[in-house]
This record gives structure tokens, sequence and C-alpha cells, in this order.
């Protein structure tokens, strides 16, 4: 039986978790401090197809990241669990400058080809729009498209633990390596994944690396409003604030990109008011709605915002991924299979190479 370990329970650590526990002969045991976590913060987007970045490994990651939730769909289904976490209501896409909306359509109608999840494309009109959001104005045009789903992020890792029945010990831990194995936490493992997000130097650097990972603070306000708003497409206009709806009448707004931060996770009342005033010209509804909480977590960038994932160099049998920014909820899961994969010497869709541990992380 080998045992493995996994450091850190967010989106790529429980993706890797759920994927090693269907493994008969792989012993899981999760490690997860609980403080600061991007993924339990996180109201998520998944709505790659309109990026312009020229990473195109970048990319690819986001693209298949996005497709690949199928497939987690499907299997979690097959485990007998409810999948509450997810859905494709479509996506808004807002630009000041509305010439914009064409060329965004044309670059996404390209992209379907290979990307059939994108669905229908569409710009639409302030009259079409409000048919699928009611209440939504300050537009004269916006790009929709009906593949674009949403998150929730705490559900998501919630779903995946209890399916996988791991072991999860809520605990600050180090890394010891103890040739041939590693020791965390007094125990001995065979392999270790580290999901640490943005705390990836705190348990590498001890061991003699410098780690190019800096966090950076987002806070998300939750509102509370009259109407079910579960079919509502997802509203991204040009900035930090994004509109978010789910099932119930709760509404999501964020987040936040603030560099700087350091681990800080307290509430910026000042933040989150000045990101609610650029919200409300789109939807004047949110004046009159209840907030009923703010979540804040630390994303982890690296300084060119590229993910990376793989073995640490030098450091046989422990693996790694980091850097995945605001677009974690699109990228972890397919980075925490592939990682699931690594473990035991299986290839995936994306190539590691693409995606380097070296270029990151270097020894002192």
């Amino acid at each position: 039986m080998k045992k493995v370990a996994i450091v850190g329970a967010g989106i790529v650590g429980a993706t890797a978790a759920y994927y090693l526990s269907k493994e008969a002969d792989i012993e899981v045991t999760v490690f997860d401090y609980g403080k600061g976590q991007a993924t339990k913060a996180a109201a998520g987007i998944i709505s790659p197809w309109f990026s312009k970045r020229r990473n195109k490994a970048w990319y690819k990651m986001a693209r298949l990241g996005a497709d690949f939730y199928v497939d987690l769909l499907a299997d979690l289904e097959k485990s007998g669990q409810q999948v509450d976490f997810y859905q494709r209501s479509g996506v808004f896409l807002l630009k000041k400058d509305e010439s914009k909306l064409e060329e965004l359509y044309q670059l996404a109608l390209q992209r379907r080809d290979e990307s059939p999840l994108i669905g229908e494309l569409a710009i639409l009109d302030q009259a079409a729009a409000s048919s699928l959001f009611p209440g939504l104005e300050g537009f004269e045009k916006l790009l929709y498209a009906s593949g674009g789903a949403r998150v929730d992020g705490q559900l998501l890792v919630s779903c995946l633990l209890e399916a996988s029945q791991v072991k999860v010990i809520k605990k600050e831990v180090s890394l010891i390596s103890l040739a041939p194995g590693y020791q965390i936490d007094n125990q001995m493992f065979d392999q270790v994944i580290l999901s640490t997000g943005a705390w990836l130097g705190h348990i590498l650097e001890p061991l003699g690396y410098e780690v190019d990972v800096r966090p950076q603070k987002g806070q998300l306000r939750d509102y509370q409003v009259k109407q079910n708003m579960g079919a509502y497409p997802v509203v991204m206009p040009e900035g930090e604030w994004d509109l978010i709806p789910f099932p119930g009448g709760k509404l999501s707004l964020g987040a936040t990109h603030e560099n700087d931060m350091g681990f800080d996770l307290t509430v910026d009342e000042n933040l989150l008011q000045q990101m609610a005033e650029a919200a409300r010209p789109f939807y004047p509804s949110l004046k009159d709605a209840m907030i009923s909480g703010e979540r804040v977590g630390i994303r982890a960038y690296t300084s060119d915002f590229s993910p990376f994932f793989g073995q640490v160099p030098n450091l046989s049998g422990v693996f790694v991924a980091s850097g995945l920014g605001s677009s974690g909820l699109t990228t972890g899961p397919i980075i925490g299979y592939h990682l699931a994969q690594m473990l035991q010497e299986r290839s995936g869709v994306l190539d590691p190479a693409d995606y380097p541990t070296e270029r990151y992380i270097k020894e002192k």
C-alpha cells in the first residue's frame, strides 16, 4: 500500500485526493490548515474563451479545464454525489467600448470549433439581455455565451472530499525529507502533493528552495435578493467586479485583486463598498439587497502570471502546483487530476513541460 500525503485541500488538492482515492493500492491523507484558502472564498466563473492572453499554454490549460468539468461531474455522479456546485447558466460580457464586442464574438466563434462547450454565441441588446437577467441595465449591448458556468468553490471542495472519503487532518504542517520517504506530522509518506497555493514558499523554503509565488488578496461580498437567480447568467464587466447569481436568491459580487497585502485576511469594508458602487449602475436592485456576508481568500501568483505543476526539482516523489491566480476554479480541477496521474506515472492531455516547476522553484 503506497502512502500519499496531500498538503492543502483547496481545489487542486481536493481533486487530486478524489482521483487518488479511487486507486485500491493508495492510502491518502490530507492536511489542511484551513485559513485563507482561495477556493473556499471563491465564487468562480468558467468562461476562458474570451481571453486575449498571448500565453498559449495558459489558454490550453484554461480551455481544457473548462471541458474537464464535464468529466468531473460525470465521475462524481457515478460516485453517488449530488452535484450542486456547478451550473452552465451562461455568461454576459460587458465592455466600456462596445465596439470590442464584435471582435470578441469572432474570436469565440473561431474557438468554438475546438471548444463546443461555448454553446450559443450572440451580441444582445438590453431588452434581450433583460429577458435572461431581469433588472440588468447601463449598457446598449453585450456578448452572451450560453456555455459559461458558475462554480461555488466551497461546495466543490466539500463534495470532492466527501466523495473521496479520505482522512483530513486540520493543522499546519511542515515537510521533512527522510529518504526514501517524507515525514509530515510524525507520519511517513512515499509521495507528497503540495497544493498550498500562496503558502508554497512556507513549506519549501526550509528545505532550501526559493519560490516565485506571491499572495494576492481577494474579497467578495454575498447578497440575498428576493428572486431565485439560479438560471441567471454570470455578468463579467471590465474591472474587478463580477455578478455571480446562485439559486435561492444568493448573489455574489467580487472579487478584489489586492497586491502587497501579504496574508492579511481582514475584511476591508471601504473596498467592498467601492465595488458595490461600481456595480449598481448595471444592477440598481443591488442597493436594496441584504448583505449576507463577506469572504476573503489569498490567491497565488507567479511573476509572469503563469501556473505551474509537476515534480519539485531534485525532490523525488514530491509534486506541486501553484500560481493559478484568479483562474483557479477553471484550471484547478484539471491540474489536480494531472497530479494524481503523475503520481502513478500516467500522462494526460496537458504536458508538464509547458508548465515547468523549475522556472518558479529554484534551489538556493
